[in-house]
């Protein structure tokens, strides 16, 4: 078999050679965005040493703005004007993620760090009944106890409102007048300040019709700003459940109420629970609320209609303002206790929206 023939020297290449050059074009080594953190990180400890700029975030903030010029500027001397856009425009989004994610992070770790260091069964089975401030001991047992029995009051009241409220506003409310004005009311309740919540209840119940401070004076103040999260994130999840299943349903003869029940929330249900444990996460840590109408309590109290009851929040804030290093280390023992009932809370629901997930 004869071999091919060369083409001459200096002959054109072939058309679809030049396009797969010119649209390829040479490109950055993988290992580019790495030596462009380490020459960043070196220039931003540079910067903090040799000019005011000074503390972590300072410190940060330069970092991640020479990050971004030398991954640009090395993009577009190497790449070409049209790679370089696309990488600045990639490397600003990483860079927002990590803004966004390194204080989550650093929260977490300050809590678990400083906070395993009170965190016992002791601390979880035993209250703050005749612990001075300056002594060791005491826990958290009264003020779990508050907790769960406040938020559970507050979600039997205002999930399954804020559901109803949804359902009206998609299924039956498009468009209405009524709908419009539920609507901007749920906005307006949206941005309430949780403490005029709590003042609402306290000059409403407490001083007006005469209740005393108690846990269910503070389940409600939460339940009222639970409402507004479980209105517009079940509002939205509705949204999403394609017309299709809904036409076929009325298409068999299936009244609309089932087929809300039987079509529409099964579909829906992974996202409605979703945001009901946002807005129990969102009330689990309320305390200018709680302040007013539950107050403090050191004793343990299972009753939640009567005398003040303690909850997690209160706990953190009242040890935090004792000002002594044994109740500073149990406040931070009371925070990671909350983030853990939070995290249990959202766990159980996500198994139980798997269990009743449409099949």
């Amino acid at each position: 078999m004869a071999a091919p023939v060369a083409a001459p020297t200096g002959a054109p290449e072939p058309p679809e050679t030049v396009l797969h050059r010119a649209l390829s074009g040479r490109t950055l080594p993988t290992w580019a965005p790495w030596a462009s953190a380490l020459a960043a990180a070196v220039l931003a400890v540079a910067v903090a040493a040799l000019t005011p700029v000074s503390g972590r975030a300072g410190t940060l903030l330069v970092g991640g703005l020479v990050f971004v010029a030398i991954e640009t500027g090395w993009s577009f001397a190497v790449e070409g004007g049209r790679h370089a856009k696309d990488r600045l425009a990639t490397t600003v989004v990483y860079a927002c993620f990590v803004v966004a994610v390194t204080p989550l992070v650093a929260i977490l770790v300050s809590v678990v760090a400083e906070g395993s260091k009170v965190f016992t069964v002791s601390f979880l089975t035993h209250s703050m009944r005749n612990i001075d401030p300056r002594q060791s001991g005491g826990g958290v047992y009264h003020a779990l106890i508050g907790t769960m029995e406040q938020v559970g009051i507050a979600a039997v009241f205002g999930i399954p409102i804020g559901i109803l409220v949804a359902i009206y506003l998609v299924e039956y409310g498009r468009g209405g007048r009524l709908a419009r004005a539920i609507s901007f009311f749920v906005d307006v309740m949206t941005g309430v300040p949780s403490i005029v919540a709590g003042l609402f209840v306290y000059t409403g119940l407490v001083l007006t019709l005469g209740f005393e401070r108690s846990g269910f004076a503070g389940s409600l103040a939460l339940a009222i700003l639970m409402i507004p999260v479980v209105v517009r994130s079940t509002e939205e999840m509705l949204k999403l459940v394609p017309n299709e299943l809904r036409e076929s349903s009325f298409a068999l003869g299936v009244p609309k109420y089932r087929t809300i029940l039987r079509v529409v929330l099964p579909t829906a249900i992974g996202g409605i629970i979703t945001g009901a444990m946002l807005a129990i996460a969102r009330v689990a840590g309320e305390t200018a609320p709680l302040l007013l109408t539950t107050f403090l309590s050191q004793s343990i109290n299972t009753n939640p209609f009567s005398d003040p009851q303690a909850s997690i929040p209160t706990f953190v804030w009242d040890q935090i303002s004792k000002g002594t290093d044994a109740s500073v280390a149990r406040a931070w023992a009371g925070a990671l206790t909350l983030i853990l009932l939070v995290m249990v809370l959202n766990l159980l629901a996500r198994g139980i929206a798997y269990l009743n997930r449409a099949k």
